[in-house]
């Protein structure tokens, strides 16, 4: 039996799974919020910060260290209403320190 594989993109993967098409949204959605609040974050601290997954009307980042994570926690009432006048429903920012 002679079958002909062809190589596909990432994208068109996506597009024909629904699993992994909201994947990618979640994905996309996720890494725009932190694009959105970025001129919050010091400059000092956005190198420390990434974005990380949605559930429902919460957010994750993930922080490099406790100590970005402290100096995170003060601005995050500022960042989820940032975040609200953009358009997002967040209720509120959970923050993982990445070990």
């Amino acid at each position: 039996m002679n079958r002909r594989h062809h190589a596909i993109t990432l994208l068109q993967a996506a597009e024909d799974s629904p699993t992994l098409a909201k994947l990618a949204a979640l994905t996309r959605d996720s890494s725009a919020r932190l694009h959105a609040v970025e001129l919050l974050i010091p400059a000092t601290l956005r190198s420390a910060v990434q974005a990380g997954p949605i559930e429902g009307s919460t957010w994750c980042l993930l922080v490099k260290s406790n100590a970005a994570a402290a100096k995170l926690r003060q601005l995050l009432p500022a960042l989820e209403a940032h975040l609200r006048r953009k358009g997002w429903e967040v209720t509120s920012i959970r923050l993982k320190v990445q070990t």
